[in-house]
C-alpha cells in the first residue's frame, strides 16, 4: 500500500480552520483496529530574518471516552470568555485603533491612577 493510500485511508473526515498566522486542522482517523479518534493541529507560521518561513506545530490526539468531558469542559470556556468580555477582540494585534488603558498602580490605592498624559488639554485658567 502506498503513503497516500495509507493516508487516505488514516483520514477519515478533515476541517481547516484559517485565523491569521494560525491554522487549524481538524482531522477524524482511524486506530488500527478501526476505531475513530480526532486529532486537532495548530499550525503556526514564522517568518526568518532573511525572508524564508517555517510552520510550528502542536497536536491534540483526542480519544471518544473524552469527547463529552472535552466538549463539557470547552463550552463552560469558551463561553465564560464571551460572558466576560464578550466576542469583539480587544488586542493589539488583532485591531489596528486599539488604544491601551494608560494607568499607574497606585501604592495607596487598589484603583489604579490616569496617566499625567491623559491630561494634558486642560485648561488651568478653567479651574
Amino acid at each position: 500500500m502506498s503513503d497516500h493510500e495509507m493516508m487516505e485511508k488514516e483520514e477519515i473526515f478533515s476541517k481547516v480552520l484559517r485565523a491569521g498566522r494560525r491554522t487549524y486542522f481538524f482531522d477524524v482517523r482511524a486506530t488500527k483496529a478501526g476505531d475513530y479518534y480526532l486529532t486537532i493541529t495548530e499550525s503556526k507560521k514564522f517568518t526568518n530574518d532573511d525572508g524564508s518561513f517555517h510552520y510550528k506545530k502542536h497536536k491534540i490526539y483526542l480519544y471518544k471516552e473524552d469527547f463529552s468531558e472535552f466538549n463539557e469542559i470547552l463550552k463552560e470556556m469558551t463561553d465564560y470568555v464571551i460572558d466576560e468580555k464578550g466576542d469583539e477582540v480587544i488586542s493589539e494585534r488583532h485591531q489596528k485603533d486599539f488604544k491601551k488603558e494608560d494607568t499607574i498602580d497606585n501604592p495607596s490605592n487598589s484603583e489604579p491612577i490616569q496617566s499625567a498624559e491623559r491630561f494634558t488639554d486642560v485648561r488651568f485658567e478653567d479651574i
